[in-house]
């Protein structure tokens, strides 16, 4: 499912797909703001979301097979 399935799924319980659009982004919106503040979101019988932090490593360039140094990030 993506986010216009959602948004279609939604509009047939509320009755309008401009009302579902609104609220999906709404809710997204509230995850993804949450998230960057560093707080993590429970939705009971759904699922956590967190940021974690993944470490610096070294991977290998696929074109030219040379060693190259990636970055630590958040995921």
């Amino acid at each position: 499912m993506n986010k216009g399935d959602l948004v279609e799924a939604v509009s047939k319980v509320v009755g309008k797909k401009k009302l579902a659009e609104e609220t999906v982004a709404c809710v997204l919106e509230s995850i993804t703001g949450a998230l960057k503040k560093g707080e993590s979101v429970t939705l009971i019988g759904f699922g956590t979301f967190k940021v974690g932090k993944r470490a610096a490593s070294t991977g290998r360039n696929p074109q030219t097979g040379q060693p190259m140094k990636i970055k630590a990030k958040k995921v």
